[in-house]
């Protein structure tokens, strides 16, 4: 029996972060991820032309320059969680939490969903850095509105080449019910495991479909 495709997506659901670490040759492992609540929206746009080479009077090849992505995620809150863990906001011993100029911001995978009429697609995005939140506010008139805050993003490919990665038709209902349980990494095969192993921390090596 076929699998049913979605037709259309909408909607953004199920965001989550999980904070990596890189060891000296770019290797990385993640932590468990954890839910970023109150997701509203998220826009992130390709970065990196293609380049064309002529040759022959003719494009001979096409340099294809994928420099990741860059946007916009649109939280109802930031979760302080976040701001401990990934921005390095120094909570004290009387709960206050402080921003420091010397610290340095952690990266992290990026999980989230966009609904389908059919089946929820699961993305994730491999290595995210995300730059301060800016501070906006407005007094409160007769009608109250919530005001959301935003994180602005990169995100960047991993050593292994890999940007970022989302289920299909053809996903293994394991590799799908577990999406948010560790950071899914594509299975390396016996080639691409010579020599150099670029895969994440976990056991993620089951086939996706």
């Amino acid at each position: 029996m076929s699998k049913k495709k979605n037709k259309v997506r909408f909607g953004l659901k199920n965001a989550h972060y999980a904070k990596a670490t890189f060891d000296e040759d770019g290797n990385v492992t993640y932590a468990k991820p954890v839910r970023l609540p109150g997701a509203v929206s998220l826009s992130m746009d390709p970065e990196g032309e293609n380049e064309n080479f002529y040759a022959d009077d003719i494009v001979y090849f096409v340099i294809n320059n994928n420099a990741g992505y860059e946007g916009d995620l649109e939280l109802a809150l930031i979760p302080e969680e976040f701001l401990k863990d990934i921005l390095h906001e120094e909570e004290d011993a009387n709960g206050v939490l402080a921003e420091n100029a010397n610290n340095t911001f952690e990266r992290f995978a990026l999980l989230f969903e966009f609904t389908g009429d059919a089946k929820a697609i699961r993305h994730v995005l491999y290595c995210c850095s995300a730059s301060r939140p800016s501070m906006e506010g407005e007094t409160k008139e007769d009608e109250k509105e919530v005001q959301t805050e935003e994180l602005s993003l990169i995100a960047s490919a991993l050593a292994n080449g890999y940007v970022k990665a989302k289920t299909s038709t053809n996903t293994s209902k394991a590799v799908y019910d577990s999406w948010y349980d560790e950071v899914y990494m594509p299975p390396v095969t016996p080639e691409e495991d010579e020599g150099d192993d670029n895969t994440s921390g976990g056991d993620n090596t089951e086939p996706n479909g």
